[in-house]
């Protein structure tokens, strides 16, 4: 007599916000699949929709309300993680029939909501199947090719605009030697980049003073220089290196340590870099360091150590009590700094945010007027930096290979080393041979380029 397994419950995930959620819902699903549970790509085939939120600000917030609202008229079963677990009692007055409220990377907290909601399928032939952990790699969200790589959770800073640490606590940094082993299995799975993320990875380690680990037999420091070092040292099934790519770094003294590692091309030489402001009445008013000119000191500096190093970084304007004279000293910065890559953001209050009792808020209009100023001379910098790659080879990463066109001819879309996923331009590709793949590290004749993207064919077509 055939023996009958019990059909497995199927769980399905909406992930909302920024990169650390992302890798919290890979967690997630992590878990549930190794107690017995399947995905569903959609809400129909759901026993149970998982919203995993955004609280960081009111726009956000709303973003999620409405994914809550769309999952339980779609599925009606729906359980809600996430930053804006926080504010349970806001969600659960909107949506009472949501099952469970748990805040962000609770992870035993939302398992246990998604046991209760759907049980688990028991049975000899299901309890057999072995226990998958986050380092061992688990379920991606993203493409094989590129993985985030989380190394700390919160924030030791008071920024007045941001309420992360109200939400993610104060700094808690991972085990260097789990986070390596994560790297290590990433790779070893495909993944040919590795994006480094937390909400301050120069300050990785500070919370446990730096420890040592042991990792293979050699002591290494729970700190960025160290980690960026020994992730610099794997290398893929194929022997070649991964790019690793370092997010939100904050510009520490010690940051400089890390610039040789680019230069030598153990890791890749990009920064993401929070500077948020310029002007220091703003940044003070911010509660940010009010260190313009170091920086800008720092820039040159770096550049001459590694000239090809992208720097990316984000600013606030309309924050309460910017001055026309403070937005300009930023536009007169930017001019200096020469950033390769830069999102702007007009300011937006968010309950429980120091910034909401400042005086002198700006209006709407001013908001728009200077976002739309930011954003021209950005543009124009960034226009200025793509053409002058025009006629280069540049090491691209492929994202996605297309269909041929009515003349046979294959397109790709790619990124350059100045490039991360998502957030940054693209490298379009014409006439690529047969054989190119998602994860291929192709070498690319820079053809044309815009304010944000680059055109080129493979090297030698």
């Amino acid at each position: 007599m055939a023996t009958v397994i019990a059909p497995q419950p199927k769980v399905g995930m909406v992930s909302l916000g920024c990169p650390k959620a992302l890798v919290d819902s890979e967690r997630i699903l992590t878990k549930l699949r190794a107690d017995g549970y399947a995905m569903s790509a959609d809400y129909a085939g759901a026993d149970v929709v998982l919203v995993n939120t955004c609280g960081f600000l009111d726009s956000a917030k709303e973003e999620s309300l409405a994914a809550i609202g769309e999952a339980i008229a779609e599925n009606g079963r729906v359980i809600v993680t996430g930053c804006m677990g926080s504010e349970a009692e806001l969600i659960r007055a909107k949506f009472p029939q949501v099952l469970a409220v748990t805040g962000a990377h609770q992870y035993e907290a939302v398992v246990d909501a998604v046991h209760e909601a759907a049980p688990p399928a028991r049975g000899p032939f299901i309890d057999l199947v072995p226990q998958v952990y986050a380092d061992d790699g688990g379920i991606k969200l993203t493409p094989r090719h590129y993985s985030y790589l989380k190394i700390s959770e919160g924030c030791n800073h008071a920024c007045a605009f941001c309420i992360i640490p109200q939400l993610r606590g104060k700094l808690a940094s991972r085990r260097i030697d789990a986070v390596l082993r994560e790297a290590e299995k990433l790779v070893a799975a495909g993944t040919r980049e590795l994006l480094v993320i937390s909400q301050d990875t120069s300050a990785y380690g500070v919370d446990v003073r730096h420890e040592t680990r042991d990792w293979k037999g050699r002591e290494v420091r729970t700190h960025m220089t160290d980690l960026a070092r020994e992730l610099g040292g794997l290398r893929t099934p194929d022997g070649s290196p991964p790019w690793v790519r370092l997010h939100y770094v904050y510009p520490y003294p010690h940051v400089e340590s890390v610039i040789p590692l680019m230069a030598e091309g153990l890791i890749t030489p990009y920064l993401d870099i929070p500077f948020q402001h310029a002007a220091p009445n703003v940044l003070k008013a911010m509660k940010r360091p009010a260190n313009e000119a170091k920086v800008l000191e720092r820039l040159r500096e770096w550049r001459a150590i590694c000239p090809d190093i992208a720097i990316r970084s984000s600013f606030v304007v309309g924050f309460p009590g910017e001055t026309e004279a403070d937005f300009q000293y930023l536009l007169d910065w930017l001019d200096e700094a020469q950033l390769d890559r830069v999102g702007a953001f007009r300011f937006e209050p968010v309950e429980g945010a120091a910034a909401n009792d400042l005086p002198n808020p700006v209006p709407e209009a001013v908001k728009e007027e200077r976002y739309a100023r930011i954003m021209e001379k950005t543009e124009a910098i960034s226009a200025a930096k793509l053409a002058a790659k025009v006629g280069r080879v540049l090491p691209v990463i492929i994202d996605e290979v297309g269909e041929p066109d009515e003349d046979g001819d294959t397109g790709a879309t790619g990124r350059s080393q100045a490039d991360a996923p998502e957030i940054d331009g693209a490298v379009y590709l014409r006439n690529v041979p047969e054989g190119l793949r998602a994860g291929d590290v192709a070498k690319v004749l820079i053809e044309d380029a815009d304010a944000h993207d680059l055109y080129g064919v493979i090297a030698g077509n």
